[in-house]
This record gives structure tokens, C-alpha cells and sequence, in this order.
């Protein structure tokens, strides 16, 4: 009957995990019992949902009874019940009566064993008191049987007569007379009734057998999955584990490293201190020798004597004491406080993530609308009204185990059949983040927020750097920095020291209003001799750009108008997991859309790109807390 395992899976209500009982199918195709299905809608109310798959419905549909599967479901009972194992039906038979001869007593004497029952008499006889049935012909017409225990209780209290019949209908046991009165019934007689009732508990005990043992099978496979459960969560328990050792080892040796330098640059620190302290002690011991002798020889009382060593002293020139600034290098420290920023923004981006590949699962609409891709993309200004948070929406819950299913498991995707298409639809989640960035306020961008420098080995030879690494401005003269390879020679631009592969990061740019400057991005690979060097005018770089009043983008040489704005901050973010990016006006604590590049495949590490014109053309990085 093994092979009768898997159809009785089908066959079972996923409710009542029992073989159907007037089955139904709801709108989605699943079956389950009327009664189950009914009982659970009752509980449940509007909107009504599925059990199996939790197809949501308005108004619950309207159910009928699956006349196929009723026929299905009987005759898989019928087949059952003929394939059952031998040794079923071995304890299904009834075991014979025990021998009754020798507890039925002579109703003539009450001492003898009765050897006959006789049914006209209705008395028991003893081999003595029987002769007078054998050699009477009087006796002749009387049914002798063998003897009959508890006689009395087998007559009919109505008719004084043996009940011989079994009626159905009555479930009684009747007399020939009471025959009469059970006309419109179908009576049988004992032995046939007592055989086909035997056989009726015989097949219900065959099926209580099955389900015992498919229950059986069951109890053992969630016994053997809740195990499975309990190893695969204690394997995953060692490797966080193990993956937070690793990381308090990292962090334990970045801040052994901290320690290192912190008294490094406190011994370098002091040292020279110690060096200044020994140069001023030297200097003022000579000032104060020579103060000395010129308090003496105005004591001196000879006009010659005075005038000889006055002249001397009168040569000899002193200087005010001056303390050169000696101060800890912090950027020793701005690795640690990094370090903690780029854990908290690494949590953040990823609870964000699950939240927005959760919302972009359940959004059925960005299916029917994929968003279109481009490299470019104008957009006009966002609206007033904030974007709607997306709804999440559960998913369906696994299939309860049903007796004598070993092993089974459903599939979510199998279970909803156009989940492979949503599984995929990666557009729609990279539009659905994007609206999600474009709706949110500057407090909000600024938990992206990273420390932009500017790279002094990328900066033109006009390009003055200054205030650590954090403003740029084009001087009059050349700076004659030394020649490195990263160094642009013919447009007067710098780069960001970093570079950004993964991840989201933000940014805020000062500008000076009224000249010709540039603030985007571009790849570490772009060129940095030539017109093609330029921000903007080549595949591997995205700008805006102030042209005096004119205000545009550019990338890949193809420039789009924007309109004008008053403010002078531009905010930059670059979301390089979802490849998109943004530029904001800053005004006060708001921002507004620029303009946006979307549906963008980041192919290298990008880095903050700056580009400046004219003499006194200045741009300014900005402190974020």
C-alpha cells in the first residue's frame, strides 16, 4: 500500500488532514472539506483567504460540492480497503465462538449438559430428555439446533418466538411473525446480517489502520523535521557566532592599531616639544647673560671703559621668543569613528533592504508596470504630497503535514504560480527604492552620509586645495605639484580621495554662485589628459554643471537643460546597489529634485568629481553630522 501513499496525500484536507469529506474547490483550485473550509471562514470573516495559499477574496465565493473527487475519494476507500496486508485481516476476522454445550444445562433436569435446542419448545434437552423428540412422531415437525445460551433472551417479548431476522432499518432483531409489521423493511436473517455487518467493521477497522499508520508516518516526519530545524539553527548559531568573533578580532586589532599610532603621534608630539623646550631654555639663558652685561657696564663709571664694551653689546640682537605650532595629527583618529560609521550604516542599509525587497514582493502593480531603464532620464519636480510607505504583505504560510505524507513539503512559488515572475522582477524593486530615496526628507539622507576629501594626487596644477583637503579653488598661478598618474592635465578638476562600489552614500557640495563649476561622480578609469578628460563629456562620468547663470547635466557628451534655482548646496546621493543617482538643491533643511540617473549598471568604483573654470571659481565640502 506504499505506493497508495502519495494519492492519499491528494485526497486529504489540508484542514482536518483527513481524507475529504464533500469536498469543494475554491477560485485558486485548492479543495479542502465543506465543513472544514466553512469553519474556518466563520472564524475568519472578510476578506476571506484561502487556508493553502491565502488568496484574499472580498466576498467570500460561492462553493459546490466536487462531484469528481466525492467519486475519486470513494473508490481510492474501496481500493484500500481490498490491498490491505494479510496480517490486517487477520486481526479484522472475528475470532469463532467459544463452545457454549458446555454451559447450556438441561432444562428437564438442570443437571445434565444440554446436547439440543429445541426451537418449538424453546428448551434446551440433555441426550436422556431428548429420546422423546427423536422417537416421537409427534416431536417430528420440531427444529432441534445445537444448544442455544440465554434462550429466554432470544425470544420476542411480543410473540413468545425465537428471533430469527435482523431488521436494518430498526437495527432489532424480530421474530417471523414480527415479519408482519416490517413489511415496507428489508430483513435478513441473523447469520446473513451478522456477515455483512462483520464485513462493514471490517473494512472501517482497515481504515483506521491506514490512518493510524499514516499518522504514525506523520508524528515521525515532523518529529525528523523539527530535528532538521534544531541542526540547521545550531549550525547557524556557530557561524554567527563565528563571524562575530572574527569581526570583535578586527575591531580588537584596528583598535590595537589606533592605540599604536595615538602614542606614536604623542611621542613624535612630545619630542618635539622636548627639542622646542631645550631651544628656549638655550635662548633665554643667553638673553638673560647678556641682560646681565648690560646691567654691569651701565654700573661702570669709566667713560672709555663704558663706551669700549656699550659699543660691543650695542651689536649684538636679539630676537622675540617664538613657539612653532606642534598639534596632534586627529586623522589618526578618523579611522575609528569610520569605522563605527560605516558598521551602523551597513546594519541600516541592511534592515532597509529586507524592508524594501519585502515591499517590492508584495506590490502586484510594479509587475504590470516595470519600470522603463535608460542611462538618462529627466524627471520633473517631485510632488508635495510624500510618497506612500509600500504595504507588506504577508507570505503564505507552508502546508500542514497530512497523515501518511513522508517527506512532503510545498513550495511556496509552486504553491502561488506566478511567483517565479515576481521572484525576477528586479526593476521593479530598483523603482520602487528609488521612489522610496526621493520621498525622503535631509534628516533622513543625512544617515547616508559620508566624509568626502578631496585627492591631492588628482588635483590640476591651477587647483588650490585647502582647509584639509575640503575646499577647492582655481588660483591664479600654478601650484607645480609633483607628476602622479591620476593627476588631470588639462581640465582644471579634482577627485574624491574615496571611491564607492557598494553601498548608498550622500553628500553635500558648497558652491560659488555665479561662476563656471561642476559637481557629479566618475569612474576611477576616466581619462585625465585631453577634451574627453573633461566631467561629463565621456561615458564614465554623470555631472550638473553652472555654466554663470545657465544650469545643466551632462554625461557621455549629451547635455539636458535644468531649470534654474537659487540655492547654492547641492546634495549628491549615490545608491550604487540599486544603480541610481540623484542630485538635490539644498535650501535650509530641505531638499528638492534636480534631476536623477536611473536604471544605471555601476561597472567600477566611482568616485566625487569636482570641475572648476575660471580664476576665483571656488567649491566647498561640507561638514554632515
Amino acid at each position: 500500500m506504499a505506493e497508495l501513499c502519495p494519492l492519499s496525500e491528494e485526497l486529504s484536507c489540508c484542514i482536518c488532514l483527513e481524507l475529504f469529506k464533500d469536498p469543494v474547490t475554491t477560485p485558486c483550485g485548492h479543495n479542502f472539506c465543506m465543513s472544514c473550509l466553512d469553519e474556518s471562514w466563520a472564524v475568519q470573516g472578510a476578506p476571506y483567504q484561502c487556508p493553502q495559499c491565502r488568496a484574499s477574496y472580498t466576498a467570500r465565493p460561492l462553493l459546490h460540492k466536487n462531484t469528481v473527487l466525492c467519486a475519486v475519494v470513494e473508490q481510492f476507500m474501496q481500493t484500500e480497503q481490498t490491498r490491505a496486508p494479510a496480517g490486517d485481516w487477520k486481526l479484522l476476522s472475528r475470532s469463532p465462538a467459544p463452545s457454549t454445550a458446555a454451559q447450556v444445562s438441561c432444562d428437564h433436569c438442570l443437571k445434565e449438559k444440554a446436547v439440543k435446542t429445541c426451537l418449538v419448545c424453546m428448551a434446551s434437552f440433555c441426550q436422556e430428555h431428548l429420546k422423546p423428540h427423536l422417537d416421537s412422531p409427534a416431536f417430528r415437525d420440531h427444529s432441534l439446533q445445537a444448544p442455544v445460551r440465554d434462550l429466554q433472551l432470544r425470544k420476542c417479548p411480543q410473540h413468545n418466538r425465537l428471533r430469527e431476522f435482523f431488521c436494518p432499518e430498526h437495527s432489532e432483531c424480530i421474530c417471523h411473525i414480527c415479519l408482519v409489521e416490517h413489511k415496507v423493511c428489508s430483513p435478513t436473517p441473523l447469520s446473513q446480517a451478522s456477515a455483512d455487518l462483520e464485513n462493514k467493521l471490517r473494512q472501517k477497522l482497515s481504515i483506521m489502520c491506514s490512518q493510524i499508520s499514516g499518522a504514525s508516518r506523520a508524528l515521525e516526519d515532523v518529529r525528523a523535521k523539527k530535528q532538521s530545524v534544531q541542526d540547521a539553527a545550531g549550525r547557524k548559531i556557530e557561524q554567527v557566532k563565528q563571524e562575530y568573533r572574527e569581526m570583535k578580532m578586527l575591531i580588537d586589532s584596528s583598535e590595537v592599531n589606533t592605540m599604536r599610532k595615538i602614542k606614536e603621534e604623542e611621542k613624535r608630539v612630545s619630542s618635539k616639544f622636548d627639542t622646542i623646550y631645550q631651544i628656549l631654555l638655550k635662548k633665554r639663558n643667553e638673553i638673560q647673560t647678556l641682560k646681565d652685561e648690560l646691567e654691569l657696564n651701565l654700573a661702570v663709571g669709566d667713560e672709555f671703559e663704558f663706551l669700549e664694551k656699550a659699543s660691543k653689546l650695542q651689536g649684538v640682537s636679539t630676537k622675540s621668543v617664538y613657539v612653532p605650532r606642534v598639534e596632534l595629527d586627529h586623522e589618526v583618529c578618523q579611522g575609528t569613528v569610520g569605522l563605527k560609521n560605516e558598521l551602523k550604516r551597513a546594519v541600516r542599509q541592511l534592515q532597509d533592504k529586507k524592508l524594501e525587497e519585502a515591499s517590492s514582493s508584495g506590490d502586484q502593480q510594479l509587475h504590470s508596470h516595470p519600470a522603463p531603464s535608460g542611462p538618462i532620464t529627466n524627471l520633473s519636480l517631485p510632488s508635495s504630497a510624500p510618497a506612500q510607505p509600500p504595504a507588506i504583505i504577508p507570505a503564505p504560510a507552508e502546508k500542514m503535514p497530512i497523515f501518511g505524507a513522508p517527506g512532503q513539503a510545498v513550495d511556496l512559488k509552486a504553491a502561488v504560480p506566478d511567483a517565479p515572475a515576481k521572484a525576477v522582477d528586479f526593476q521593479a524593486v530598483k523603482a520602487k527604492v528609488l521612489e522610496n530615496f526621493l520621498a525622503k526628507s535631509r534628516p533622513e539622507l543625512l544617515d547616508y552620509s559620508v566624509k568626502v576629501i578631496l585627492d591631492y594626487n588628482t588635483a590640476h596644477n591651477k587647483v588650490s586645495l585647502s582647509e584639509n583637503y575640503t575646499v577647492a579653488s582655481v588660483a591664479d598661478m600654478q601650484q607645480h605639484y609633483r607628476s602622479h598618474p591620476h593627476r588631470f592635465t588639462y581640465c582644471s578638476q579634482v577627485l574624491g580621495l574615496h571611491s564607492y562600489r557598494k553601498g548608498i552614500h550622500y553628500w553635500e557640495v558648497e558652491l560659488q554662485k555665479g561662476n563656471f563649476c561642476g559637481v557629479g561622480v566618475c569612474y576611477s578609469s576616466m581619462e585625465r589628459q585631453g577634451p574627453e578628460s573633461r566631467l561629463g563629456r565621456n561615458a564614465a562620468s554623470w555631472c550638473v554643471e553652472w555654466f554663470n547663470n545657465k544650469i545643466s547635466v551632462w554625461h557621455n557628451n549629451a547635455e539636458k537643460t535644468l531649470p534654474s534655482t537659487k540655492a547654492t548646496r547641492v546634495g549628491v546621493l549615490l545608491n550604487c546597489d540599486h544603480g541610481f543617482l540623484i542630485f538635490f538643491a539644498v535650501a535650509s533643511d530641505k531638499v528638492h529634485l534636480m534631476y536623477k540617473f536611473k536604471g544605471l549598471d555601476f561597472s567600477d568604483a566611482l568616485h566625487p568629481a569636482f570641475w572648476m573654470f575660471s580664476a576665483g571659481a571656488k567649491i566647498s565640502i561640507c561638514p554632515l553630522k
